[in-house]
């Protein structure tokens, strides 16, 4: 009956400005940047070799009006995982990424880096356990 998740959106302020950083900064790759009817554009990135995507659709994290019990007031955390959580973590660093707390950190599971793009959506690596 069901097959995978293929996608998920996050809401940002600028489509440019989000592709941009998804994949200059943050290294993903392309995947479409089509027009839609109104003058808004189907954009989506995801990991190399992995047809699972982020749509980057316009809005804010915030515009959601949260219901108790069906939409959470606490936004998502996008997990990527990566081979080398510190190597990446530095890379991203480099190329201006801000982590919050400003560390790797080593949880039982493994290592855990956690950072906001700049729409506020928050995002973190993840190295199983090491």
């Amino acid at each position: 009956m069901l097959k995978k998740v293929i996608y998920v959106a996050l809401f940002v302020s600028d489509q440019d400005k989000a592709l941009d950083y998804y994949t200059k900064v943050i290294g993903l790759e392309k995947r479409w940047d089509a027009p839609l009817s109104g003058g808004t554009r189907w954009v989506t990135v995801g990991v190399k070799g992995q047809d699972f995507e982020l749509v980057l659709w316009p809005g804010t994290p915030t515009s959601a009006n949260p219901v108790e019990g069906i939409i959470p007031a606490i936004p998502a955390t996008y997990t990527i995982e990566t081979e080398d959580c510190r190597e990446a973590f530095e890379t991203l660093k480099s190329r201006g990424v801000k982590f919050e707390p400003p560390e790797v950190l080593d949880r039982p599971w493994g290592l855990a880096a956690m950072f906001q793009d700049p729409d506020g959506n928050r995002l973190q690596l993840r190295q199983g356990s090491v």
